[in-house]
């Protein structure tokens, strides 16, 4: 994204306001946008069973439960549905067990939220539909769009009873269940309150050791399309910057570092998080590069060992090469999480139609490394096999 014209630095805003949304302690209240049509058409589409749409303090929230397939108990949708009404599909899972995770309480949900602008509904459909497809635990996904952006960034109160939360870029796919990237908050210690990988794995040929006219995390920088933070720790940290020789609260930090760096800024929030943790490098917990694995980790040679040894975790498709076919490995992950029908074998649909696509792709450096991509996915299905096929064989036998 590039500030060359007045609606950019207008985006620019929306997208460096987003955590401010996300965490201000402001304490005044207004009514919530109404949604756009696009998400609104879901609000208005009840369905028997379904999980309840909730507008809530201008946050587009879905709650809804992941769990392990079982036969459906309602027909079979058809492949490649992608309207907003596959929203309720997503929570909507056919023969959902009874178990433990039925009564979980919601301050142990798993909370997700997304920026959905644009051309990116498609995106985000498929990315949530991804998160539920390989995750066990209740997630609550909070979806902010252009709508509510417009009006309320600096003035609503949003997410003040959530302690921690996950943030993704739409171009995002879940290759693993979701529950394990959460775990990464028990990892941090007593001064981290975020959590995102590196923006490369290499200085020489990374893109802030390059070309970045503004302080950044590290000797590569950070990529903020996977973000995991503790807001709870967040609303109460003083932070140090640039700006005033005492710390600022979050709130209070973002405009002023934004004025002061708007020339140099190029990658708008993420230029805005490097800076904030040039000065506070104590603050982020640095996840590997597998949980954040973008065509850069693969498309000038191998360069995550992480992804090497254990797979692909999170994928992110930067770059658009979702929608073109200049990397037709990533495309063809999307694709096929996109049609993929609940009620189908993972196996079937997914896995084994994958390593066949996978042959066509053997002409790009990313397309010559199949099993950094499909580790995970075997690891998952063999996971919900082993529970569901060998643990739940019988009503009354466990073997």
């Amino acid at each position: 994204m590039k500030l060359r014209s007045k609606t950019a630095v207008l985006l620019l805003l929306a997208l460096s306001a987003l955590l401010l949304v996300l965490l201000t302690l402001r304490t005044s209240r207004r009514k919530p946008p109404a949604p756009p049509v696009h998400l609104a058409s879901a609000l208005q589409r009840p369905q028997p069973q379904a999980p309840a749409f909730i507008l809530s303090e201008g946050t587009f929230t879905l709650e809804g439960q992941s769990a392990q397939r079982r036969r459906p108990l309602h027909p079979r949708p058809r492949a490649g549905s992608r309207d907003a009404a596959s929203l309720e599909k997503l929570a909507r899972r056919p023969g959902e067990p009874r178990s433990s995770h039925a009564v979980l309480p919601p301050k142990l949900w798993i909370h997700l939220a997304v920026v959905a602008c644009g051309s990116r509904l498609e995106e985000t459909l498929v990315m949530l539909k991804s998160a539920v497809l390989f995750s066990h635990r209740k997630m609550q996904f909070h979806i902010f769009t252009e709508e509510s952006l417009k009006s309320e960034f600096d003035k609503q109160v949003i997410l003040k009873d959530v302690d921690s939360l996950l943030y993704v870029d739409t171009d995002v796919l879940f290759l693993r269940p979701v529950d394990d990237i959460w775990k990464f908050l028990r990892q941090f210690n007593s001064t981290q309150l975020a959590a995102m990988a590196p923006e490369h794995e290499i200085p020489k040929i990374g893109w802030y050791s390059r070309f970045a006219q503004h302080p950044f995390y590290g000797s590569t920088g950070i990529n903020s399309g996977v973000m995991l933070m503790n807001l709870t720790r967040i609303r109460t940290a003083q932070f140090k910057n640039s700006v005033i020789p005492t710390g600022l609260a979050w709130e209070d930090m973002l405009y002023p570092l934004y004025q002061k760096y708007k020339n140099v800024i190029t990658w708008g929030d993420q230029d805005l998080l490097n800076i904030i943790f040039y000065f506070n490098p104590e603050c982020l917990y640095v996840f590997p590069c597998q949980w954040n694995y973008r065509p850069d980790h693969c498309m000038y040679g191998s360069n995550c060992k992480g992804a090497e040894l254990e797979g692909v975790s999170v994928l992110h498709g930067n770059r658009g090469v979702y929608h073109d076919d200049k990397q037709p490995t990533f495309k063809a992950l999307y694709e096929a999480i996109r049609d993929f029908p609940f009620q189908d074998n993972l196996f079937q649909s997914i896995y084994y139609p994958l390593q066949l696509k996978f042959l066509e792709t053997v002409h790009t450096l990313c397309g010559r490394i199949p099993q950094v991509f499909l580790k995970q996915i075997e690891k998952t299905m063999k996971r919900a096999y082993e529970k569901h096929v060998i643990i739940h064989i019988g009503s009354n036998q466990m073997y």
